[in-house]
């Protein structure tokens, strides 16, 4: 194992809304996203999900309320909770979830991606 330069990783990519797999630990992994605009609302049933925001604002649209998450900070959307994350502009993200966690959770999208590049 070595060190991990996380903004030298977003460096490598520029698509939106598509998870690149940095790291895995304990049956977690540890993932990057770019994100502008509005995802799907979805739940993953078994699952928390932690957003980090390191770049930007995510609005994370919930159904009864929106939790905005500043850059250096994070939220854990709790499993069986239905949300939708919402850039404005774009955002970069740390993602930290278990392996078995389903990108859009219980909805099969167009944007919906199988297997989690690694870089």
């Amino acid at each position: 194992m070595s060190v991990i330069n996380i903004q030298k990783k977003f460096n490598l990519f520029q698509d939106h809304w598509s998870p690149k797999k940095i790291g895995e630990l304990n049956g977690q992994q540890i993932l990057l996203a770019k994100i502008k605009g509005e995802f799907i609302f979805h739940k993953h049933e078994n699952e928390d999900e932690l957003f980090l925001v390191k770049k930007g604002v995510l609005e994370m649209h919930l159904r009864d309320e929106i939790i905005t998450i500043n850059e250096g900070e994070f939220y854990i959307v709790q499993k069986g909770i239905e949300h939708k994350p919402v850039a404005k502009e774009e955002v970069h993200i740390l993602l930290f979830e278990p392996l078995s966690i389903k990108h859009t959770g219980n909805v099969v999208a167009d944007i919906t991606v199988e297997t989690y590049e690694s870089i």
